[in-house]
């Protein structure tokens, strides 16, 4: 990490179901302008864009920003599955830090449709088919299911065989999800529900149920990054920094390993959290805030051995206890979760940044994580793209 990049401002809109949600550009533009108020700067200060999405054509960035201003500077569209948003937020962080430019845009946003996540172009070569290849080898796909939730079952699967851990732990992270978002606004689904309830809803596949699995979600975030010198020239808040930082893809050996936690990320996630923790000097264990990639509850399980935040099969421990949550070590997703906050793939890495900046400045009311000066965010897109991010207290 070269000079600090500030955070100077934070926004997002309400997330909501693909029924009731507005259009990509007009929850784009409202995200830009929440965090444009929230940092107390003009559009015309941003020197460059970096817009995440995944579901769209080409340019939707400038769809999305020619709303609120017209001034020439370059929009960057990136889709990088799942870790668009938080890759934006990377490439937005790298030309603040380089010296390439004072003042930079990160946006995410999605206009999901309703249902199951699917490939969209079938003339082509599937960029998962090696993917694909290998789940087949490890666990019984059934062709009649998304394959997405299958990925996450078989990963699933090899965890309880691997450590033992029982099927209805999973549930206790849905049970966990849904009260966190009980007090977030921007969540879709905020009414508490029972492990019973999430162990009776429909079955999926290998552990999980249908309440394991996040929701196709619509929404947008976004993020303002600076230098210390623009935002003390602009008067602009510099008490949350990006620490450290690291965008990570697959390594050689992944097929050959026939591992679906491999498929899933979690080599990635760990290697990505090593980095940032070399990075940074910090140990995983002093950071009391975390927003993880909870697409399904086995990810979130192994995310937590994959960030550090428990010992290697130490998850279900890590659970039951409660560590997880209000009152343990660590508060892991206090905004709700992909599981509750809702997952608009594009947003979500962004999303994540904003419950970050509003619990390291004191500002997340009834969420608020008490004495967190670290806050940890984990993004990650199949195929693989795994983005680990340190978040900073200042002063």
């Amino acid at each position: 990490m070269g000079r600090r990049v500030h955070v100077a401002g934070v926004g997002m809109i309400p997330f909501a179901k693909p029924s009731a949600a507005a259009t990509y550009d007009v929850m784009g533009a409202g995200a830009v302008r929440a965090a444009l108020a929230d940092a107390g700067v003009g559009y015309g200060k941003i020197q460059q864009v970096y817009a995440g999405y995944v579901y769209g054509d080409s340019t939707c960035g400038q769809r999305v920003v020619y709303g609120i201003g017209m001034t020439g500077v370059p929009v960057i569209n990136v889709n990088n599955n799942c870790a668009s948003g938080s890759s934006a937020l990377w490439l937005a962080r790298q030309a603040v830090e380089s010296g390439a430019v004072e003042c930079a845009l990160a946006v995410g946003f999605e206009q999901m449709p309703p249902g199951a996540l699917g490939a969209k172009w079938s003339d082509r070569p599937n960029p998962l088919s090696d993917f694909d290849v290998t789940l087949r080898e490890a666990f019984p796909v059934d062709d009649r299911l998304p394959l997405t939730p299958q990925y996450f079952a078989a990963a699933g699967v090899e965890y309880m065989e691997k450590y033992g851990m029982k099927a209805e732990t999973f549930a206790k992270v849905s049970v966990k999800a849904r009260s966190h978002a009980a007090n977030n606004p921007y969540a879709v689904f905020r009414d508490p529900i029972t492990e019973q309830q999430v162990l009776e809803s429909p079955h999926m596949s290998g552990p999980l149920t249908r309440l394991q699995c996040c929701p196709p979600t619509c929404g947008a975030a976004a993020a303002v990054v600076c230098s210390e010198e623009f935002a003390r020239a602009h008067g602009l808040r510099t008490d949350v920094a990006i620490k450290a930082q690291t965008l990570l893809s697959d390594t050689g050996g992944l097929f050959e390993k026939t591992s679906p936690m491999s498929l899933v990320g979690s080599d990635v996630t760990r290697a990505a959290a090593h980095e940032v923790y070399e990075q940074a000097g910090v140990d995983p264990r002093d950071i009391k805030v975390v927003e993880l990639h909870d697409c399904f509850t086995v990810n979130e399980v192994l995310t937590y051995e994959g960030l550090g935040l428990c010992d290697e099969g130490g998850a279900e421990e890590f659970i039951l206890s409660g560590d997880n949550t209000y009152g343990g070590r660590v508060v892991t997703n206090p905004s709700g979760g992909l599981l509750s906050k809702g997952h608009p793939l594009g947003a979500t890495g962004l999303a994540q940044t904003a419950e970050i900046t509003w619990q390291l400045r004191g500002e997340a009311g009834p969420r608020q994580v008490e004495g967190a000066t670290l806050g940890l965010q984990h993004n990650l897109g199949l195929g693989t793209a795994g983005v680990v991010t340190l978040f900073e207290k200042v002063g």
